[in-house]
């Protein structure tokens, strides 16, 4: 063993604590610029596929946490479910607004923080989230708020992406150029089936995960970092931060893993995006 290392770990300060409060504010941010319903409606057939794995009955009381612009939350409500719409984005919620009128369907949308839910306890027969629990700051917190406003017997639903797969990749990518907050953990643990055990076991009477994909599909890997760098906050937050070479460089870095995922052949973007689709059965 190496004496001097192991002494020099015992004399170094530990690691402070990470300001969860900067992270959500850094977040919220985030998710506010651009406008990601832009993007957020092309990922309706993942709020389907939940509400599926869910076997969601007609009357049940459904939350969807973190909702963006309400893809699990239209799809519980096309199913007759009574859905309340939650986000701490106000122009998100006002996009998933525009879109059940659209429909004629009846949700109520709330602004809400996912770790503070303004709900009693055991409100709901389900509690969803595709995409947006998993990137809250205090994961801990938030999974388990979700686990207290779902009713025993009552099922959580969640599709999160996963460290390998290409959102993942993607976010791995953009912290080369543009580091993350001080402490603050990766977004894609939820995505593992170690994070979930962790987070809902105790919790549940089972924990049940399926990988499947979500295929990214667009005109040409150009076409999809044009729309991602204008409408997706977190790549418009990194690509505004840098100085213009570094922006070149995280161009190049980002086509460059498009390529690695791309199975079209034609010039056109097609890129499985892996996630995984978890049903969690509250005790």
């Amino acid at each position: 063993m190496d004496t001097s290392a192991a002494t020099a770990s015992q004399d170094r300060p530990a690691a402070t604590q990470p300001d969860l409060k900067a992270i959500k504010a850094r977040q919220q941010a985030a998710w506010a610029s651009g406008d990601y319903a832009v993007i957020g409606t092309t990922l309706q057939i993942v709020g389907e596929s939940l509400c599926e794995a869910l076997d969601l009955h007609a009357g049940q009381k459904v939350l969807d946490v973190a909702a963006g612009n309400g893809n699990a939350s239209l799809a519980a409500a096309r199913r007759w479910c009574d859905v309340v719409s939650t986000d701490y984005v106000p122009a998100l919620l006002e996009r998933g607004r525009e879109r059940a009128a659209a429909e004629r369907l009846a949700i109520d949308f709330r602004e809400a923080d996912a770790e503070a839910l303004p709900f009693a306890d055991a409100s709901f027969d389900a509690v969803v989230s595709t995409f947006g629990v998993m990137f809250t700051p205090d994961q801990d917190r938030a999974a388990a708020e979700m686990v207290r406003v779902c009713r025993p017997g009552g099922k959580i639903g969640l599709a999160n992406w996963t460290p390998e797969g290409f959102i993942g990749q993607l976010f791995k990518t953009i912290g080369k150029h543009v580091s993350p907050p001080p402490g603050a953990k990766s977004p894609a643990l939820w995505g593992t089936r170690e994070r979930l055990a962790e987070l809902f076991e105790p919790h549940a009477s089972s924990v049940k995960s399926v990988q499947r994909d979500f295929v990214f599909r667009y005109r040409s890997p150009g076409h999809w970092l044009e729309v991602f760098r204008t409408w997706y906050g977190p790549l418009l937050k990194a690509f505004s931060a840098l100085e213009p070479g570094g922006r070149v460089v995280l161009e190049s870095d980002v086509l460059a893993l498009i390529d690695r995922f791309n199975r079209a052949g034609d010039g056109t973007m097609a890129v499985p995006g892996e996630y995984l689709e978890v049903v969690v059965t509250r005790r």
